[in-house]
Protein backbone atom coordinates (compact mmCIF):
# COMPACT_ATOMS: atom_id res chain seq x y z
CA UNK A 1 0.00 0.00 0.00
CA UNK A 2 1.39 3.43 -1.02
CA UNK A 3 1.95 6.04 1.61
CA UNK A 4 -0.45 9.02 1.59
CA UNK A 5 2.19 11.46 0.46
CA UNK A 6 3.07 9.30 -2.57
CA UNK A 7 -0.65 9.11 -3.56
CA UNK A 8 -0.93 12.93 -3.44
CA UNK A 9 2.15 13.35 -5.62
CA UNK A 10 0.89 10.85 -8.14
CA UNK A 11 -2.43 12.76 -8.47
CA UNK A 12 -0.88 16.19 -9.18
CA UNK A 13 0.18 15.51 -12.80
CA UNK A 14 -3.27 14.12 -13.58
CA UNK A 15 -5.08 17.27 -12.30
CA UNK A 16 -2.68 19.52 -14.23
CA UNK A 17 -3.44 17.56 -17.38
CA UNK A 18 -7.16 17.98 -16.79
CA UNK A 19 -6.75 21.75 -16.46
CA UNK A 20 -4.68 21.89 -19.66
CA UNK A 21 -7.35 19.95 -21.49
CA UNK A 22 -10.08 22.31 -20.25
CA UNK A 23 -8.12 25.38 -21.35
CA UNK A 24 -7.57 23.81 -24.77
CA UNK A 25 -11.31 23.11 -25.17
CA UNK A 26 -12.07 26.74 -24.25
CA UNK A 27 -9.62 28.00 -26.85
CA UNK A 28 -11.14 25.68 -29.41
CA UNK A 29 -14.61 27.08 -28.69
CA UNK A 30 -13.30 30.62 -29.33
CA UNK A 31 -11.70 29.69 -32.63
CA UNK A 32 -12.87 32.34 -35.14
CA UNK A 33 -13.06 29.77 -37.86
CA UNK A 34 -15.61 27.75 -35.86
CA UNK A 35 -17.55 30.68 -34.32
CA UNK A 36 -20.57 30.51 -32.10
CA UNK A 37 -22.20 27.76 -34.14
CA UNK A 38 -19.25 25.32 -34.03
CA UNK A 39 -20.30 21.65 -34.18
CA UNK A 40 -18.29 21.01 -31.10
CA UNK A 41 -20.41 23.32 -29.01
CA UNK A 42 -23.99 22.80 -30.21
CA UNK A 43 -25.88 19.96 -31.72
CA UNK A 44 -26.59 20.04 -35.50
CA UNK A 45 -30.36 20.50 -34.86
CA UNK A 46 -29.77 23.60 -32.65
CA UNK A 47 -27.40 25.11 -35.21
CA UNK A 48 -29.99 24.79 -37.99
CA UNK A 49 -32.67 26.53 -35.90
CA UNK A 50 -30.36 29.46 -35.17
CA UNK A 51 -29.36 29.78 -38.83
CA UNK A 52 -33.03 29.82 -39.88
CA UNK A 53 -33.90 32.52 -37.36
CA UNK A 54 -30.94 34.63 -38.41
CA UNK A 55 -31.90 34.32 -42.09
CA UNK A 56 -35.49 35.30 -41.36
CA UNK A 57 -34.38 38.46 -39.53
CA UNK A 58 -32.15 39.37 -42.47
CA UNK A 59 -35.06 38.83 -44.84
CA UNK A 60 -37.26 41.18 -42.78
CA UNK A 61 -34.56 43.86 -42.75
CA UNK A 62 -34.06 43.64 -46.51
CA UNK A 63 -37.81 43.81 -47.14
CA UNK A 64 -38.08 46.87 -44.87
CA UNK A 65 -35.27 48.65 -46.67
CA UNK A 66 -36.82 47.88 -50.07
CA UNK A 67 -40.21 49.15 -48.84
CA UNK A 68 -38.70 52.40 -47.52
CA UNK A 69 -36.82 52.94 -50.79
CA UNK A 70 -40.06 52.42 -52.70
CA UNK A 71 -41.90 54.98 -50.54
CA UNK A 72 -39.01 57.44 -50.85
CA UNK A 73 -39.01 57.03 -54.62
CA UNK A 74 -42.75 57.77 -54.80
CA UNK A 75 -42.31 60.87 -52.59
CA UNK A 76 -39.42 62.10 -54.72
CA UNK A 77 -41.51 61.70 -57.87
CA UNK A 78 -44.33 63.61 -56.16
CA UNK A 79 -42.03 66.45 -55.13
CA UNK A 80 -40.42 66.58 -58.57
CA UNK A 81 -43.80 66.71 -60.30
CA UNK A 82 -44.79 69.66 -58.09
CA UNK A 83 -41.73 71.55 -59.25
CA UNK A 84 -41.91 70.50 -62.89
CA UNK A 85 -42.87 73.01 -65.56
CA UNK A 86 -44.13 70.22 -67.83
CA UNK A 87 -47.92 70.23 -67.78
CA UNK A 88 -48.25 66.42 -67.87
CA UNK A 89 -46.12 65.93 -64.77
CA UNK A 90 -47.41 68.97 -62.89
CA UNK A 91 -50.92 67.52 -63.08
CA UNK A 92 -49.73 64.62 -60.91
CA UNK A 93 -49.06 67.04 -58.06
CA UNK A 94 -52.00 67.95 -55.86
CA UNK A 95 -50.86 70.95 -53.86
CA UNK A 96 -54.08 70.89 -51.89
CA UNK A 97 -53.71 67.23 -50.96
CA UNK A 98 -52.65 65.87 -47.58
CA UNK A 99 -49.47 64.33 -49.01
CA UNK A 100 -48.19 67.68 -50.23
CA UNK A 101 -49.19 69.35 -46.95
CA UNK A 102 -47.29 66.76 -44.89
CA UNK A 103 -44.22 66.97 -47.12
CA UNK A 104 -44.28 70.76 -46.98
CA UNK A 105 -44.62 70.80 -43.19
CA UNK A 106 -41.68 68.39 -42.88
CA UNK A 107 -39.51 70.61 -45.06
CA UNK A 108 -39.24 68.18 -48.00
CA UNK A 109 -40.82 70.53 -50.55
CA UNK A 110 -38.14 72.83 -51.98
CA UNK A 111 -38.69 76.51 -51.20
CA UNK A 112 -37.98 79.25 -53.70
CA UNK A 113 -34.64 80.94 -53.10
CA UNK A 114 -34.50 84.19 -51.18
CA UNK A 115 -33.22 85.87 -54.32
CA UNK A 116 -33.89 84.80 -57.88
CA UNK A 117 -33.17 86.20 -61.30
CA UNK A 118 -35.79 88.65 -62.52
CA UNK A 119 -36.85 87.78 -66.09
CA UNK A 120 -36.47 91.33 -67.40
CA UNK A 121 -35.80 92.21 -71.01
CA UNK A 122 -32.20 92.49 -72.18
CA UNK A 123 -32.17 95.94 -73.74
CA UNK A 124 -33.95 99.01 -72.31
CA UNK A 125 -33.64 100.71 -75.69
CA UNK A 126 -35.74 97.98 -77.29
CA UNK A 127 -38.68 98.44 -74.88
CA UNK A 128 -41.84 99.68 -76.60
CA UNK A 129 -43.71 102.09 -74.32
CA UNK A 130 -47.51 101.98 -74.65
CA UNK A 131 -48.78 105.04 -76.46
CA UNK A 132 -52.10 105.16 -74.63
CA UNK A 133 -52.97 104.73 -70.97
CA UNK A 134 -55.12 101.83 -69.84
CA UNK A 135 -58.78 102.82 -70.25
CA UNK A 136 -60.83 103.44 -67.11
CA UNK A 137 -63.97 101.32 -67.26
CA UNK A 138 -65.06 100.95 -63.62
CA UNK A 139 -64.20 104.35 -62.12
CA UNK A 140 -64.06 106.99 -64.84
CA UNK A 141 -64.04 110.21 -62.84
CA UNK A 142 -62.34 110.44 -59.43
CA UNK A 143 -62.20 113.63 -57.37
CA UNK A 144 -61.15 114.33 -53.81
CA UNK A 145 -62.66 115.85 -50.71
CA UNK A 146 -60.39 118.68 -49.61
CA UNK A 147 -62.50 120.23 -46.85
CA UNK A 148 -64.80 118.60 -44.32
CA UNK A 149 -68.22 120.06 -43.66
CA UNK A 150 -67.65 119.79 -39.92
CA UNK A 151 -64.24 120.57 -38.45
CA UNK A 152 -63.49 119.76 -34.83
CA UNK A 153 -61.68 122.98 -33.96
CA UNK A 154 -61.83 122.19 -30.25
CA UNK A 155 -59.66 119.05 -30.47
CA UNK A 156 -57.43 120.19 -33.34
CA UNK A 157 -55.75 123.47 -34.06
CA UNK A 158 -55.92 122.76 -37.79
CA UNK A 159 -57.82 120.33 -40.02
CA UNK A 160 -56.58 116.75 -40.13
CA UNK A 161 -54.43 115.94 -43.16
CA UNK A 162 -56.55 112.84 -43.85
CA UNK A 163 -59.82 114.47 -42.87
CA UNK A 164 -62.51 113.63 -40.33
CA UNK A 165 -63.78 110.56 -42.15
CA UNK A 166 -67.08 109.34 -40.77
CA UNK A 167 -67.96 105.66 -40.67
CA UNK A 168 -70.73 106.25 -43.23
CA UNK A 169 -68.31 108.05 -45.59
CA UNK A 170 -65.85 105.19 -45.24
CA UNK A 171 -68.54 102.62 -46.01
CA UNK A 172 -69.73 104.56 -49.05
CA UNK A 173 -66.20 104.83 -50.44
CA UNK A 174 -66.03 101.06 -50.96
CA UNK A 175 -69.02 101.12 -53.33
CA UNK A 176 -67.59 101.49 -56.82
CA UNK A 177 -69.33 103.88 -59.19
CA UNK A 178 -68.31 105.62 -62.45
CA UNK A 179 -68.02 108.95 -60.61
CA UNK A 180 -66.61 109.04 -57.09
CA UNK A 181 -65.42 111.62 -54.59
CA UNK A 182 -63.42 110.42 -51.60
CA UNK A 183 -61.02 111.53 -48.89
CA UNK A 184 -57.41 111.14 -50.00
CA UNK A 185 -55.20 113.24 -47.74
CA UNK A 186 -54.08 116.79 -48.49
CA UNK A 187 -57.04 118.43 -46.82
CA UNK A 188 -56.94 122.21 -47.06
CA UNK A 189 -54.67 123.65 -44.33
CA UNK A 190 -54.01 120.11 -43.07
CA UNK A 191 -50.23 120.10 -43.63
CA UNK A 192 -48.09 118.24 -46.13
CA UNK A 193 -47.20 121.38 -48.09
CA UNK A 194 -44.78 121.26 -51.01
CA UNK A 195 -42.51 123.99 -52.29
CA UNK A 196 -43.88 125.64 -55.48
CA UNK A 197 -40.59 125.06 -57.31
CA UNK A 198 -40.85 121.31 -56.63
CA UNK A 199 -44.46 121.28 -57.77
CA UNK A 200 -43.47 123.04 -60.96
CA UNK A 201 -40.63 120.58 -61.59
CA UNK A 202 -42.94 117.58 -61.01
CA UNK A 203 -45.38 118.76 -63.68
CA UNK A 204 -43.05 117.50 -66.40
CA UNK A 205 -42.66 114.06 -64.77
CA UNK A 206 -44.62 111.39 -66.60
CA UNK A 207 -42.43 108.52 -65.35
CA UNK A 208 -41.42 108.67 -61.69
CA UNK A 209 -39.14 106.68 -59.39
CA UNK A 210 -39.99 107.91 -55.89
CA UNK A 211 -38.67 107.30 -52.43
CA UNK A 212 -38.89 108.97 -49.05
CA UNK A 213 -36.85 109.67 -45.93
CA UNK A 214 -38.45 110.90 -42.71
CA UNK A 215 -37.13 111.81 -39.28
CA UNK A 216 -33.51 111.51 -40.44
CA UNK A 217 -33.42 107.71 -40.59
CA UNK A 218 -31.55 107.41 -43.91
CA UNK A 219 -29.52 109.20 -46.54
CA UNK A 220 -30.27 108.79 -50.28
CA UNK A 221 -28.78 105.71 -51.93
CA UNK A 222 -27.89 106.13 -55.60
CA UNK A 223 -29.56 103.67 -58.00
CA UNK A 224 -27.32 101.50 -60.14
CA UNK A 225 -27.68 99.81 -63.54
CA UNK A 226 -29.73 102.74 -64.81
CA UNK A 227 -29.71 103.03 -68.60
CA UNK A 228 -29.21 106.33 -70.39
CA UNK A 229 -32.77 106.06 -71.70
CA UNK A 230 -34.20 105.72 -68.20
CA UNK A 231 -32.12 108.62 -66.92
CA UNK A 232 -33.80 110.85 -69.49
CA UNK A 233 -37.25 109.30 -69.13
CA UNK A 234 -37.67 109.12 -65.35
CA UNK A 235 -37.77 111.73 -62.61
CA UNK A 236 -36.08 110.42 -59.45
CA UNK A 237 -37.90 112.16 -56.61
CA UNK A 238 -36.87 111.78 -52.94
CA UNK A 239 -39.55 113.12 -50.57
CA UNK A 240 -38.13 114.33 -47.24
CA UNK A 241 -39.30 116.19 -44.15
CA UNK A 242 -37.51 119.14 -42.60
CA UNK A 243 -35.48 117.03 -40.18
CA UNK A 244 -34.26 114.67 -42.92
CA UNK A 245 -33.55 117.59 -45.26
CA UNK A 246 -31.21 119.16 -42.68
CA UNK A 247 -29.65 115.78 -41.85
CA UNK A 248 -28.90 115.08 -45.52
CA UNK A 249 -27.33 118.50 -46.06
CA UNK A 250 -25.03 117.89 -43.09
CA UNK A 251 -23.91 114.41 -44.12
CA UNK A 252 -23.82 114.23 -47.94
CA UNK A 253 -23.13 116.57 -50.81
CA UNK A 254 -26.23 118.47 -51.94
CA UNK A 255 -26.17 120.31 -55.25
CA UNK A 256 -28.41 123.32 -55.84
CA UNK A 257 -29.43 124.00 -59.44
CA UNK A 258 -30.22 127.36 -61.07
CA UNK A 259 -33.92 127.03 -60.20
CA UNK A 260 -33.20 126.41 -56.51
CA UNK A 261 -33.80 122.65 -56.68
CA UNK A 262 -31.76 120.45 -54.35
CA UNK A 263 -30.07 117.29 -55.69
CA UNK A 264 -28.19 114.35 -54.20
CA UNK A 265 -26.77 112.55 -57.21
CA UNK A 266 -29.70 111.52 -59.40
CA UNK A 267 -32.29 112.24 -56.69
CA UNK A 268 -34.24 115.49 -56.63
CA UNK A 269 -35.09 116.28 -52.98
CA UNK A 270 -38.76 117.22 -52.55
CA UNK A 271 -39.38 118.87 -49.20
CA UNK A 272 -42.71 118.07 -47.52
CA UNK A 273 -43.36 120.85 -45.01
CA UNK A 274 -45.74 121.00 -42.04
CA UNK A 275 -45.74 117.28 -41.36
CA UNK A 276 -49.21 115.73 -41.52
CA UNK A 277 -48.65 113.46 -38.51
CA UNK A 278 -46.54 113.33 -35.37
CA UNK A 279 -45.63 109.71 -36.13
CA UNK A 280 -42.80 109.53 -38.74
CA UNK A 281 -43.90 106.12 -39.97
CA UNK A 282 -47.35 107.50 -40.74
CA UNK A 283 -45.79 110.49 -42.53
CA UNK A 284 -43.84 108.08 -44.72
CA UNK A 285 -47.09 106.59 -46.03
CA UNK A 286 -48.05 109.86 -47.73
CA UNK A 287 -45.63 109.64 -50.70
CA UNK A 288 -45.64 105.86 -50.59
CA UNK A 289 -49.39 105.27 -50.95
CA UNK A 290 -50.90 108.47 -52.40
CA UNK A 291 -48.04 109.36 -54.70
CA UNK A 292 -50.58 110.36 -57.34
CA UNK A 293 -51.76 113.19 -55.06
CA UNK A 294 -48.25 114.59 -54.75
CA UNK A 295 -47.39 114.23 -58.43
CA UNK A 296 -50.73 114.30 -60.28
CA UNK A 297 -49.15 114.50 -63.74
CA UNK A 298 -47.30 111.19 -63.38
CA UNK A 299 -48.61 108.31 -65.47
CA UNK A 300 -46.33 105.58 -64.12
CA UNK A 301 -44.48 105.36 -60.83
CA UNK A 302 -42.18 103.02 -58.95
CA UNK A 303 -41.98 103.46 -55.20
CA UNK A 304 -38.98 102.14 -53.28
CA UNK A 305 -38.35 102.61 -49.54
CA UNK A 306 -35.65 105.06 -48.49
CA UNK A 307 -33.34 102.42 -47.02
CA UNK A 308 -33.09 100.63 -50.37
CA UNK A 309 -30.73 101.00 -53.29
CA UNK A 310 -32.46 100.28 -56.59
CA UNK A 311 -30.33 97.95 -58.75
CA UNK A 312 -32.70 97.23 -61.66
CA UNK A 313 -33.41 99.60 -64.54
CA UNK A 314 -36.86 101.13 -63.91
CA UNK A 315 -37.94 100.89 -67.54
CA UNK A 316 -37.24 97.16 -67.47
CA UNK A 317 -39.32 96.93 -64.28
CA UNK A 318 -42.32 98.57 -65.94
CA UNK A 319 -42.03 96.18 -68.89
CA UNK A 320 -41.67 93.13 -66.65
CA UNK A 321 -44.35 93.84 -64.05
CA UNK A 322 -46.92 95.92 -65.93
CA UNK A 323 -46.79 95.92 -69.72
CA UNK A 324 -45.77 92.30 -70.36
CA UNK A 325 -48.76 90.87 -68.49
CA UNK A 326 -51.06 93.84 -69.18
CA UNK A 327 -51.19 94.73 -65.49
CA UNK A 328 -51.59 98.19 -64.02
CA UNK A 329 -50.52 97.54 -60.42
CA UNK A 330 -47.79 95.26 -59.09
CA UNK A 331 -46.57 94.53 -55.58
CA UNK A 332 -44.56 91.68 -54.08
CA UNK A 333 -45.83 88.86 -51.91
CA UNK A 334 -44.75 88.93 -48.27
CA UNK A 335 -41.87 86.59 -47.49
CA UNK A 336 -43.49 84.92 -44.47
CA UNK A 337 -47.21 85.67 -44.19
CA UNK A 338 -50.30 85.41 -46.37
CA UNK A 339 -52.88 85.80 -43.63
CA UNK A 340 -53.65 89.33 -42.36
CA UNK A 341 -54.31 88.01 -38.87
CA UNK A 342 -50.93 86.28 -38.80
CA UNK A 343 -49.26 89.51 -39.92
CA UNK A 344 -51.08 91.33 -37.11
CA UNK A 345 -49.84 88.74 -34.63
CA UNK A 346 -46.27 89.23 -35.85
CA UNK A 347 -46.62 93.01 -35.49
CA UNK A 348 -47.72 92.57 -31.89
CA UNK A 349 -44.90 90.17 -31.07
CA UNK A 350 -42.30 92.54 -32.51
CA UNK A 351 -43.95 95.61 -30.94
CA UNK A 352 -44.54 97.39 -34.25
CA UNK A 353 -47.50 99.22 -32.75
CA UNK A 354 -49.73 99.13 -29.69
CA UNK A 355 -51.11 95.61 -29.29
CA UNK A 356 -54.65 96.59 -28.21
CA UNK A 357 -54.99 98.97 -31.16
CA UNK A 358 -53.89 96.28 -33.62
CA UNK A 359 -56.46 93.93 -32.08
CA UNK A 360 -59.16 96.58 -32.38
CA UNK A 361 -58.37 97.13 -36.06
CA UNK A 362 -58.48 93.38 -36.68
CA UNK A 363 -61.84 93.07 -34.90
CA UNK A 364 -63.30 95.75 -37.16
CA UNK A 365 -61.93 93.92 -40.21
CA UNK A 366 -63.29 90.62 -38.95
CA UNK A 367 -66.72 92.16 -38.36
CA UNK A 368 -66.69 93.55 -41.89
CA UNK A 369 -66.10 90.12 -43.40
CA UNK A 370 -62.32 89.73 -43.69
CA UNK A 371 -61.61 86.00 -43.82
CA UNK A 372 -58.17 84.50 -43.21
CA UNK A 373 -56.30 83.83 -46.42
CA UNK A 374 -56.77 80.42 -48.03
CA UNK A 375 -55.88 78.90 -51.42
CA UNK A 376 -59.53 79.39 -52.40
CA UNK A 377 -59.00 83.15 -52.57
CA UNK A 378 -58.31 84.74 -55.93
CA UNK A 379 -55.09 86.44 -54.75
CA UNK A 380 -51.78 84.71 -53.92
CA UNK A 381 -51.72 86.46 -50.53
CA UNK A 382 -53.48 89.11 -48.47
CA UNK A 383 -50.16 90.46 -47.18
CA UNK A 384 -47.71 92.31 -49.46
CA UNK A 385 -44.15 93.49 -49.16
CA UNK A 386 -45.02 97.15 -49.52
CA UNK A 387 -41.50 98.53 -49.88
CA UNK A 388 -41.73 98.33 -53.69
CA UNK A 389 -44.90 99.39 -55.53
CA UNK A 390 -45.14 99.56 -59.33
CA UNK A 391 -48.25 101.18 -60.79
CA UNK A 392 -49.95 102.96 -63.60
CA UNK A 393 -51.96 105.89 -62.32
CA UNK A 394 -55.38 104.81 -63.55
CA UNK A 395 -58.52 106.08 -61.83
CA UNK A 396 -59.19 102.72 -60.17
CA UNK A 397 -55.60 102.41 -58.96
CA UNK A 398 -55.76 105.95 -57.61
CA UNK A 399 -59.01 105.14 -55.81
CA UNK A 400 -57.49 102.00 -54.31
CA UNK A 401 -54.51 104.05 -53.12
CA UNK A 402 -56.85 106.58 -51.51
CA UNK A 403 -58.86 103.90 -49.71
CA UNK A 404 -55.68 102.17 -48.56
CA UNK A 405 -54.32 105.46 -47.25
CA UNK A 406 -57.60 106.21 -45.47
CA UNK A 407 -57.23 102.96 -43.53
CA UNK A 408 -53.69 103.99 -42.54
CA UNK A 409 -55.04 107.40 -41.50
CA UNK A 410 -57.91 105.95 -39.46
CA UNK A 411 -56.20 103.00 -37.83
CA UNK A 412 -52.59 101.91 -37.36
CA UNK A 413 -49.74 102.99 -39.68
CA UNK A 414 -48.95 99.33 -40.39
CA UNK A 415 -50.06 99.44 -44.03
CA UNK A 416 -49.52 95.71 -44.62
CA UNK A 417 -52.51 95.06 -42.35
CA UNK A 418 -54.92 97.09 -44.48
CA UNK A 419 -53.85 96.29 -48.06
CA UNK A 420 -55.64 92.93 -48.27
CA UNK A 421 -58.68 94.32 -46.45
CA UNK A 422 -59.22 97.05 -49.06
CA UNK A 423 -58.76 94.48 -51.84
CA UNK A 424 -61.40 92.35 -50.13
CA UNK A 425 -63.88 95.24 -49.78
CA UNK A 426 -63.59 96.06 -53.48
CA UNK A 427 -64.73 92.49 -54.26
CA UNK A 428 -62.01 91.60 -56.78
CA UNK A 429 -62.74 94.65 -58.96
CA UNK A 430 -59.25 95.90 -58.19
CA UNK A 431 -56.84 93.72 -60.18
CA UNK A 432 -53.16 93.58 -59.38
CA UNK A 433 -50.13 91.42 -59.99
CA UNK A 434 -48.43 90.01 -56.88
CA UNK A 435 -44.97 88.85 -57.92
CA UNK A 436 -42.73 86.33 -56.09
CA UNK A 437 -40.83 87.49 -53.03
CA UNK A 438 -37.54 86.17 -54.40
CA UNK A 439 -37.83 88.65 -57.30
CA UNK A 440 -38.63 91.43 -54.86
CA UNK A 441 -35.37 90.79 -53.04
CA UNK A 442 -33.46 91.04 -56.32
CA UNK A 443 -34.68 94.57 -57.05
CA UNK A 444 -32.64 96.32 -54.38
CA UNK A 445 -29.74 96.29 -51.96
CA UNK A 446 -30.89 96.90 -48.40
CA UNK A 447 -28.98 99.41 -46.28
CA UNK A 448 -29.34 99.78 -42.50
CA UNK A 449 -31.10 102.80 -41.02
CA UNK A 450 -28.85 105.48 -39.57
CA UNK A 451 -30.63 104.84 -36.24
CA UNK A 452 -33.40 102.72 -34.83
CA UNK A 453 -36.96 103.96 -34.62
CA UNK A 454 -39.08 103.62 -31.51
CA UNK A 455 -42.11 105.33 -30.05
CA UNK A 456 -43.91 105.07 -26.75
CA UNK A 457 -47.10 103.80 -28.32
CA UNK A 458 -45.41 100.57 -29.42
CA UNK A 459 -45.06 99.40 -25.82
CA UNK A 460 -48.64 99.99 -24.66
CA UNK A 461 -50.27 96.74 -23.60
CA UNK A 462 -53.84 97.78 -22.77
CA UNK A 463 -56.43 100.43 -23.60
CA UNK A 464 -56.42 101.44 -19.93
CA UNK A 465 -52.90 102.80 -20.39
CA UNK A 466 -54.22 105.14 -23.08
CA UNK A 467 -57.08 106.23 -20.87
CA UNK A 468 -54.71 107.03 -18.01
CA UNK A 469 -52.18 108.80 -20.23
CA UNK A 470 -53.72 110.67 -23.14
CA UNK A 471 -50.23 111.84 -24.23
CA UNK A 472 -49.67 108.35 -25.68
CA UNK A 473 -52.27 108.93 -28.36
CA UNK A 474 -51.22 110.32 -31.71
CA UNK A 475 -52.61 113.80 -32.06
CA UNK A 476 -53.45 113.63 -35.78
CA UNK A 477 -53.84 110.00 -36.84
CA UNK A 478 -55.56 106.79 -35.87
CA UNK A 479 -58.81 108.42 -34.77
CA UNK A 480 -60.90 105.59 -36.12
CA UNK A 481 -59.63 103.60 -33.14
CA UNK A 482 -61.09 106.16 -30.72
CA UNK A 483 -64.31 107.02 -32.55
CA UNK A 484 -67.09 104.67 -31.40
CA UNK A 485 -67.62 102.00 -34.03
CA UNK A 486 -71.27 101.67 -35.13
CA UNK A 487 -71.52 98.01 -34.10
CA UNK A 488 -70.86 95.83 -31.07
CA UNK A 489 -67.34 94.40 -31.33
CA UNK A 490 -67.29 92.83 -27.86
CA UNK A 491 -68.34 89.42 -29.15
CA UNK A 492 -65.96 89.37 -32.11
CA UNK A 493 -63.41 86.58 -31.79
CA UNK A 494 -60.31 86.84 -33.95
CA UNK A 495 -59.30 83.74 -35.92
CA UNK A 496 -56.74 81.46 -34.34
CA UNK A 497 -53.27 82.16 -35.68
CA UNK A 498 -50.88 79.32 -36.45
CA UNK A 499 -47.43 80.84 -36.30
CA UNK A 500 -45.69 79.51 -39.39
CA UNK A 501 -42.73 81.82 -38.93
CA UNK A 502 -40.96 83.61 -36.14
CA UNK A 503 -40.21 86.50 -38.44
CA UNK A 504 -42.28 89.65 -38.42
Amino acid sequence: MEPDYQRAVSLRPSRRADRDALVQRTKDSEDPEEGFFSPGRFSPEYSMKMLWKKGFIRLLLVAGVVWMLLILSVLLVHIWSCQSSVAFFSVICNREGKVFFVLDSMGFVPKPPHRCVIPVADDPDAIIIPKQKTPDTIVQNLTYIVEDEEIDTVSHSRPLFGGNISWSQREESFKLKPTMKVHCGFMRNGGGDMDPKDLEYAKKCRFVVASGIFDGYDTPHQPSNISARSEKLFCFLMVVDEKSFDFIKENVTVRVDSDGGHWVGIWRLVLLKNQPYDEPRRNGKVPKIILHRMFPDAQYSIWIDGKMELIVDPLLMLERYLWRGKHTYAIAQHKHHRNVYEEADANKRRKRYARPLIDLQMKIYRYEGMEPWSPLKSTPSDVPEGAVIIREHTELNNLFSCLWFNEVHLFTPRDQLSFGFVVNRLKDKFKFYMFPNCEYNSIFVLHPHTREHSSKVEWVKSLDEFKKNSALKESRGGFGLWTPYPADLSKIVLPTVVRTSKAG
